[in-house]
């Protein structure tokens, strides 16, 4: 096979997929390159997918957001998750996970493939236990055909548990949490390891997982089998455990040319969101790391689309490089369209603040606001719409005004208008 995206850094060649993503973020391609050589950053795309633009996550480089989705055995319905995934891609995302457990899994995951042009990601273990009679049943052969037809197929990332191992089980065994692993995937590798009295395959053979992700220049998600899953379980032993697994994982996948990513923590409290953060980035020596919130509290179901998105803002100014969203049904049903659209825009809304302050970003995500803040003080509604993360949202409540020049809010007695007058005088 050609060499992987990474390898070709490695040799300082710029491919087109390099120097397209490095004029996307405004860099100097010699600067991306080293980042992609370093595993910095990653391009995840696979070879299959050479067609879809390339787009980058990790160090100087805007921060990125992802949307899971998918089906479940309690509801089955392609045609709305294709729904979903596009809105998903119009109100922000930048790549889509198809999270998929019912029996349509090959069928949603292949449509994605052929009419979403974003990056794909998915979590193959999914696939491997829906197909067996129970998640105990699965074999080692389970595990890794469903990786390689995910792969074949032409996914873009994979969420593989592998840092979910006997050492870091015995920790939360000794230990004890209140919610135990709430991780889907890392609850199938325990469930399984401690069934057979085994360790888990994704790390023992993980020389093999990288040859399959390799051949189709896949990038690794190394999954968070371990988060916290309510923040009094927050930053303890076999979260920090499987982290340095992750490191050392990391380290093996840069080793033969293949780009990783590390997932980070669900529940973390405010104040323990910037160690926790600063702690991964070390261990895992900067590689991107890709964020599930930080929820910063466990009260608010129906809004955790807004306590995710606050502790991704945090997470980012700490170093976090790409937030999945949280959407408003999370903790409670499967996410509907509006539910995707909520979560799509209030983690773009996240992001962008989070590129207010990043190095790299900061200049061109402060340039967007000067705009927004230019046609402000000429009261341009249509250029406020223009500039806006959700222009649908603010036409519609902008439309309840009755005065065309001014807001509802002040009328006549605005402060705008009463000083942009004066001072044009």
């Amino acid at each position: 096979m050609s060499n992987t995206i990474m390898e070709y850094a490695k040799q300082g060649h710029i491919t087109p997929a390099i120097k397209t993503a490095a004029s996307t973020e405004g860099l100097e391609p010699v600067r991306f390159i080293k980042l992609i050589a370093q595993g910095r950053a990653v391009i995840p795309r696979n070879v299959i997918r050479e067609h879809i633009r390339p787009i980058a996550v990790g160090e100087c480089i805007s921060t990125k957001v992802n949307a899971n989705f998918g089906t479940s055995k309690a509801h089955e319905d392609v045609h709305e998750e294709m729904n979903k995934a596009r809105t998903a891609v119009q109100y922000g995302a930048d790549t889509v996970m198809d999270l998929s457990t019912g029996d349509d899994i090959d069928s949603v995951r292949r449509r994605l493939i052929k009419e979403i042009e974003v990056p794909i990601g998915t979590v193959p273990i999914y696939q491997a236990a829906s197909t067996c009679s129970s998640v105990l049943d699965m074999t080692t052969d389970d595990m890794f055909n469903a990786l390689r037809r995910h792969v074949e197929d032409g996914v873009d990332f994979v969420t593989i548990h592998a840092g979910v191992t006997t050492k870091a089980v015995e920790h939360l065994m000794a230990e004890g949490r209140i919610l135990d692993i709430v991780s889907r995937g890392g609850s199938f590798m325990a469930a399984w390891m401690l069934h057979h009295g085994r360790e888990n395959p994704y790390y023992t053979e993980f020389d093999y997982l990288l040859e399959i992700v390799k051949e189709y220049d896949v990038t690794l998600s190394l999954g968070d089998g371990m988060r916290p899953g309510c923040t009094a379980d927050a930053s303890d032993r076999c979260m920090f455990e499987e982290v340095i697994t992750l490191g050392e994982l990391v380290q093996r996948s840069r080793d033969v040319g293949v780009q990783a990513m590390v997932e980070g923590p669900g529940h973390v409290p405010l104040d323990q969101i910037e160690p926790a953060v600063r702690s991964i980035k070390n261990i895992c020596d900067g590689a991107p790391l890709y964020l599930l919130g930080p929820l910063i509290t466990d009260l608010a179901p129906g809004h955790d689309h807004i306590t995710a998105a606050m502790g991704g803002a945090v997470a980012g100014m700490a170093g976090a490089d790409f937030l999945c969203m949280t959407t408003p049904a999370e903790h409670l049903a499967l996410p509907n369209v509006e539910d995707i659209r909520e979560g799509a825009v209030v983690t773009k809304i996240a992001a962008h603040a989070i590129d207010m302050v990043k190095t790299g970003q900061r200049q061109r995500a402060q340039a967007q606001d000067n705009e927004m803040a230019r046609v402000r003080r000429n009261l341009d509604w249509e250029g406020q719409f223009k500039h806006a993360i959700d222009p649908e949202r603010a036409m519609a409540i902008h439309s309840r005004c009755r005065d065309v020049e001014t807001c509802s809010m002040c009328g006549e007695l605005c402060s705008i208008k009463l000083m942009r007058d004066v001072l044009d005088k």
